[in-house]
């Protein structure tokens, strides 16, 4: 199945349904399909041949929906941009992607023209809801296709999709993608989140980024379902749209949940129709499961664990709570999941590997990254860099990050554990662990906390509560408290923003 063909038979259901619903407006599945052929013959009129680079940064909106299957029929690839780059990190992607057609959405006209200057190749601007000096708008790219389905000769095999990771560590990476590996997680996400034509799915996390694109939009095409774009979170906004589009499914980053069951106005009427919420990209609290739980009782709550590199891994679904609660489940439908040793072979139940990944499912290479991709792909596998065990039943516990393993004394130290142990404190909201240099020990850990609103806990209070459960060489060396954390657009914390000043001179002392 091609990317494109989820939309046609879609539309050939559900012809009337809306497929799309943002900022008060409507378009069908049928409409859909007519502007995804009129947007890829358009594209293909402008000489976007077959592999071409269509890039593409914008909020979630109607027209990005329309890129994605456009770009898809087009044979072109539709290479992701996060909207939060810095002109220069902006210039150092689309040069990277070999992007040839920008379209933009009006807001970042200003760093994209800044950025563009340094571009040669990129031939064309398109601009999105507003009008920019030497851009095409939108609206008229649109009219020059024609609506007949595109006549190019596209396989399962052949990519259409690229977005960038590697937001918490270093310069960002291509993730280069087939039709066939993004139909999988479609079709995983649809079967495990339990995505049907009855379903209204929030889409309130960055279409950029692979959790909102192929991990929700995708499968409730694929399924028939409605989807309802959020262009930038704001707990009363997404009230409001839940209430008004009676939305039924969302996938959320734990820090948005948070602040939905935190929210001083919070109605539970606003979510009468909400039942089904899944979740991944940080630990979820356990507090924040519980009052999930307290104010929307109907509310089905689905673990997933996945990676751009490879989809949808692991699923822990809402049956095996509170039994299972710290795993991140079993291999999900469709996919070949394991935890190994160094050398590939799996590990025993309850030891440490890392979890791996082999199939259909995973990526193609990292765009222009050899070396990168060679360590990426070894001894069969699509190596993860996610630390784990596995139980007796199949049941995955991610210990750690292999790069955020600290070494001290001699002692391998997961920040993960050390941050579940955080997590039982009554007034921790979120925390994050990482290693500082110390003269004595090689590393240290240190513990960076964000307090519940109007709640009060000092440093000596968080060393003796982590002394009762973990051992010294674990406990952290420093406790800083902070109003927030720097994050991801997926709401990953970036603990390499917080690590760099420690290790900028490493003859610093602590």
């Amino acid at each position: 199945m091609l990317t494109g063909d989820m939309l046609r038979r879609s539309a050939e259901r559900f012809p009337r349904k809306p497929a799309i619903l943002w900022d008060g407006t409507s378009l069908s599945y049928r409409d859909l399909d007519l502007a995804a052929n009129r947007l890829a013959n358009a594209l293909i009129d402008l000489g976007l041949a077959k592999g071409g680079k269509v890039g593409i940064i914008s909020r979630n909106r109607t027209e990005y929906g329309i890129t994605f299957f456009g770009a898809a029929r087009s044979g072109g690839v539709l290479v992701n941009i996060s909207v939060l780059y810095a002109p220069e990190e902006l210039q150092y992607v689309l040069d990277k992607a070999d992007v040839e057609i920008l379209i933009f959405e009006h807001p970042f006209a200003e760093k994209v023209m800044a950025a563009r200057a340094n571009l040669p190749r990129i031939k064309t601007l398109i601009c999105v809801g507003g009008e920019v000096e030497g851009a095409i708008p939108f609206e008229a790219i649109l009219a020059r296709g024609s609506e007949d389905h595109p006549p190019v000769d596209i396989h399962e095999d052949d990519p259409f999709s690229m977005t960038y990771t590697g937001g918490t560590t270093g310069r960002p990476k291509g993730v280069l993608t087939s039709h066939r590996n993004r139909m999988i997680t479609a079709h995983t996400v649809m079967v495990e989140e339990a995505i049907d034509e009855r379903d209204v799915v929030g889409i309130v996390t960055p279409l950029f980024h692979v959790a909102a694109l192929n991990i929700m939009f995708q499968p409730a095409v694929l399924a028939g379902a409605t989807s309802t774009f959020l262009s930038k979170w704001n707990v009363a906004d997404f009230a409001a749209m839940a209430r008004t589009t009676g939305m039924t499914a969302v996938f959320m980053v734990p820090t948005q949940a948070s602040m939905v069951v935190s929210d001083p106005a919070f109605d539970a009427a606003n979510y009468k129709t909400w039942t089904k919420l899944a979740f991944a990209g940080a630990p979820m609290p356990d507090w924040v499961q519980r009052e999930l739980l307290e104010k929307l009782p109907d509310l089905k709550l689905t673990q997933i664990y996945g990676q751009s590199e490879v989809g949808v891994l692991t699923v822990l679904r809402h049956w095996y709570l509170p039994g299972k609660l710290g795993s991140i489940g079993r291999q999900g439908y469709n996919v070949d999941v394991a935890v190994v040793d160094r050398d590939g072979k799996p590990v025993k139940a309850g030891e440490i590997g890392e979890l791996v990944s082999r199939g259909e499912n995973v990526m193609l290479e990292y765009y222009k990254e050899p070396e990168q991709t060679a360590n990426f792909f070894r001894n069969g596998w699509g190596w993860t860099g996610d630390l784990a065990t596995v139980d007796e039943e199949g049941f995955v516990t991610l210990v750690d990050r292999s790069k955020d393993m600290i070494i001290s004394g001699g002692e391998n130290v997961y920040p993960k554990e050390i941050e579940n142990v955080l997590y039982e404190h009554a007034a921790v909201a979120e925390s994050a662990v990482f290693g500082i240099p110390d003269d004595k020990w090689g590393e240290v850990p240190v513990a960076y906390i964000q307090i519940k609103a109007g709640m009060v806990v000092s440093e000596d209070e968080i060393v003796a509560h982590c002394a009762e459960r973990l051992a010294r060489f674990k406990r952290p060396r420093v406790v800083k408290f902070v109003p927030d954390f720097p994050k991801t657009p997926i709401g990953k914390i970036q603990k390499n923003i917080l690590r760099e000043p420690y290790w900028r001179d490493r003859e610093k002392k602590i």
